[in-house]
């Protein structure tokens, strides 16, 4: 169940986070309503997980830790170091609390945005992906990965996301979530059982 607006759920978002932050929400609802048109995903749903995806970035990074531990949210070293991504987290349960999102699915998509995982709903990886390719991101990726969505199958888009994505962490040094690995892997046992 949804009892507010998207009206007022942008209004609010608005007031919430940073000019730049509230575009790129825009970008990612758009983006999400699209890639739900093609594979058949709510639309609705799409819109609200898209627009509410980083809402949980109105806190500044070094107050993640303490807003998850807040609500009871259970997260591992890789967040306690990498704080966050804790956002996506906070934000499934603020949807809940601010935005009157009472809808699994959507709270689920918001909790995934970030590291994807193991099981992922068609509505999970379309809010991953869109959060990659809405318009104001720019990487030298992006254009081939924007076009995947035109032409590609779900999994086939989300495959070369993941592998975008897990060579830039590598690149950058950084930590590779599990649950990166397990949504890629999943994908490629998939594929390997069909073939």
């Amino acid at each position: 169940m949804i009892t507010m607006s998207i009206d007022a759920m942008k209004k609010q978002l608005k007031s919430r986070l940073k000019p730049s932050r509230y575009q790129h929400s825009l970008g990612v609802m758009d983006t999400a309503v699209f890639l739900a048109g093609r594979f058949g995903v709510d639309e609705e749903k799409a819109r609200v997980a898209g627009l509410l995806h980083d809402c949980a970035r109105q806190y500044p990074n070094e107050a993640m830790r303490g807003e998850a531990d807040r609500r009871g949210l259970v997260y591992g070293a890789i967040e306690s170091a990498m704080p966050l991504l804790l956002h996506a987290y906070i934000g499934a349960s603020l949807v809940r609390e601010d935005y009157g999102v009472e809808d699994e699915e959507i709270a689920r998509a918001i909790y995934r945005h970030t590291v994807g995982g193991a099981g992922m709903s068609k509505l999970d990886k379309i809010i991953w992906y869109a959060d990659m390719i809405e318009p104001s991101r720019s990487y030298p990726q992006v254009e081939a990965l924007r076009k995947l969505a035109r032409t590609a199958e779900l999994d086939e888009m989300l495959l070369e996301g993941f592998s975008q994505s897990i060579a830039f962490v590598t690149e950058k040094g950084h930590m590779i979530h599990p649950d990166t690995v397990l949504a890629r892997n999943e994908i490629l046992l998939r594929r390997m059982a069909r073939d």
